[in-house]
């Protein structure tokens, strides 16, 4: 979500809809002067050519903002769904900053991956956009024959061969850096992988270690394949429990070395003498929160985390991150004090954040204060249209016509959902909203779902 693109991104998709209709239009006339015979179709004239103007319609800015008691009142009954288990929230006027409704808004909440907002707000505070994190390989001098891969923090290197699209786009590859070292005339005999940019331990506290197998994480390693997918090409793919190496054998195999020589080493093995013999570039920031916040990564956003804090001299680390991440957000005036985080993924089970916020982050990317916040509102998926909503309100009434108007980060863990974003509700008003809801039930999902939809249905105005 963005800069004044955040007002105009509610319309994007209504623009889009008008374009596919309007070339179903021209598809069909297509068929169907196809099917008339030859004679006819000389016999009249051709029909001028079918245009498009397409146009971005701005937010009306007049338009009413909800009352207290009616948006109250219009979210009552979708806030007694009992599968929502303990719900709470903060609603605001994007343009005024006045907050429209809360709900024990400044109590510690069990986050998921809505978490991931703040860490994205804090890289956009801190970083350029079009900032790269570089791989690079160094021949030692002091023993002829081994090269060091030294891990930048770019976990999305990739082993799939040039011409293979990755998993992560723009994806720096192994097969690249080979290439360079043999045309540096170095003769491999050996590869070691320097894992010293990252210190600390490589779980957050409160990870299950279960969830490596299941997909989620991987150890966090500053240099990994995939980060840590073991088949690249597959959603759900397990992650490797030694990712850098794996990576390190990766460049072994591509250099024709045996993998299983290959070391790791979180001792800077590079600053013993050498010379840099090749050097790789991750996709740019904006591409990688890009996906990180469509996808939900959990491994790109404790990289991302780990960049700004290396960009402001602290630790890459799990607590160098959330240091970092929180103290940019202080730093522009949200007001953190409820966040008691352990990662900057939202994985742990004992990361606690407030509605106020989120909402307040929202809010922030959502106004003129803070331009370098706006791409936040584009990074947000789509409801029933992009990354993790992308399935999301399509399946009842009042979803479907949030769907396209709506755009969030979405939170989901056991018994865990949340929900952080932007909408246009049905007077034209953009209104921000935080709901974080535990002990959820069975249905804790679609129940949060209606709670949000019910803010583009509701119209609440004066």
């Amino acid at each position: 979500m963005r800069p004044t693109r955040w007002r105009r991104s509610t319309h994007v998709a209504v623009g889009v809809v008008v374009l596919a209709l309007v070339a179903a239009v021209v598809a069909v006339a297509a068929i169907l002067t196809g099917r008339q015979s030859s004679d006819a179709a000389a016999a009249k004239p051709a029909p001028p050519a079918a245009t498009a103007s397409p146009e971005i319609t701005p937010v009306d800015m007049s338009a009413p903002t909800p009352t207290v008691g009616g948006l109250a009142a219009a979210l009552a009954p979708a806030l007694a769904n009992p599968d929502l288990g303990e719900i709470t929230g903060r609603v605001t006027d994007a343009s005024t900053g006045a907050q429209l409704w809360e709900q024990d808004a400044d109590t510690p909440m069990q986050p998921a991956s809505v978490n991931k907002v703040l860490t994205t707000a804090a890289a956009l505070l801190t970083l350029d956009r079009g900032a790269r994190l570089t791989t690079t390989v160094v021949a030692s001098d002091q023993q002829p024959g081994l090269v060091v891969l030294k891990g930048g923090g770019d976990t999305t290197l990739s082993d799939a061969p040039a011409g293979t699209d990755t998993w992560y786009k723009g994806a720096a590859r192994i097969s690249d850096l080979a290439d360079q070292i043999r045309q540096s005339g170095v003769r491999v005999t050996a590869v070691a992988v320097d894992t010293s940019a990252y210190t600390g331990p490589t779980m957050a506290p409160g990870w299950d270690p279960s969830d490596i197998g299941g997909g989620d994480i991987a150890p966090m390693e500053p240099v990994m394949l995939d980060c840590g997918r073991i088949q690249p090409a597959t959603v759900d793919s397990r992650r490797t429990t030694t990712p850098a190496l794996e990576a390190g054998k990766a460049l072994a195999v591509a250099l024709k070395v045996d993998p299983s020589t290959v070391t790791v080493s979180a001792t800077r093995l590079a600053q013993f003498g050498g010379r840099q013999i090749a050097q790789v570039q991750s996709a740019p920031l904006i591409e990688r929160l890009r996906q990180m916040m469509n996808e939900s990564d959990n491994v790109m956003a404790e990289s991302i985390a780990r960049e700004v804090a290396d960009q402001l001299n602290h630790s890459q680390s799990f607590d160098g991150g959330v240091q970092s991440v929180l103290g940019q957000l202080q730093s522009i005036g949200i007001d953190t004090s409820g966040a008691k985080l352990v990662d900057s993924s939202g994985l742990s089970v004992f990361d606690r954040l407030t509605a106020r916020t989120l909402d307040g982050v929202v809010t922030a990317a959502s106004g003129t204060t803070e331009p370098k916040l706006r791409p936040l509102v584009d990074l947000l998926p789509v409801a029933g249209g992009s990354g993790t909503l992308s399935n999301r309100y399509l399946d009842t009434e009042s979803g479907r016509a949030a769907a396209g108007w709506l755009r969030a980060k979405t939170g989901s863990l056991t018994g865990t959902n949340a929900l952080a974003g932007i909408v246009t509700d049905a007077s034209g008003r953009v209104l921000t909203f935080a709901l974080l809801s535990n002990n959820a039930g069975a249905t804790g999902r679609t129940a949060i779902d209606a709670v949000a939809a019910v803010l583009r249905s509701c119209g609440c105005g004066a």
